[in-house]
């Protein structure tokens, strides 16, 4: 039984030499590359792969997003440098499977996408071991949402506008993830999100 395998990296290089490795595996075929998060879906669904190993960060769309769009037309693979521990939580929250680091070789990357392929879940131990000990976030999905809008320079009015809400209740979406982040001003909340991998 040949798996097919989807890989999404916005790293030419990267995925150039993960398609040349996973193809030398047996039983693991290639049948597509894409470098952008927001062509996952349609390579998805042209391709029909049974595995698709996305990066976590990508241009268009981060591979979390993506990961949410497919769940449910193949099975997942997450492949990350930042070892945040918000991110495994997430990830297992949008129906990802898979969850290692880029460190991994290729060896360890091909058992993880033959384990995932079958109905198990592979998880790099050591990025576990740190979502555990993080905890969960404790941002509302509202906050989040407004601190995600406020981290790419959008105005008050414009995350209100975007999440259908008054100026003044952004305001306290903003200043309550401050509050539970224990962060001196909006910048600081986003950076330390962003950090724990809950943005």
């Amino acid at each position: 039984m040949t798996t097919r395998v989807l890989l999404a990296d916005d790293e030419h290089l990267i995925r150039g030499a993960l398609a040349a490795l996973l193809d030398l595996e047996d039983g693991i075929e290639v049948v597509a590359q894409v470098g952008r998060g927001d062509e996952v879906l349609a390579a998805v669904a042209e391709h029909r792969p049974d595995v698709a190993v996305l990066d976590i960060e990508m241009p268009g769309m981060d591979g979390l997003s993506a990961a949410e769009q497919i769940s449910s037309l193949c099975k997942i693979v997450i492949l990350t440098s930042l070892g945040r521990p918000g991110y495994l939580r997430r990830a297992m929250a949008a129906g990802v499977s898979g969850f290692l680091g880029k460190d991994a070789s290729a060896e360890e990357l091909a058992m993880a996408i033959r384990k995932v392929r079958t109905g198990g879940r592979y998880l790099d131990a050591e990025l576990a071991a740190a979502a555990m000990a993080a905890g969960d976030s404790p941002l509302t999905e509202r906050e989040r949402d407004a601190l995600r809008l406020a981290s790419d320079g959008a105005a008050i009015s414009r995350i209100a506008a975007e999440l259908h809400l008054t100026e003044g209740t952004v305001r306290n979406y903003l200043s309550s993830a401050m509050t539970k982040l224990g962060a001196q001003n909006r910048l600081e909340a986003i950076r330390t999100a962003q950090r724990m991998g809950w943005l």
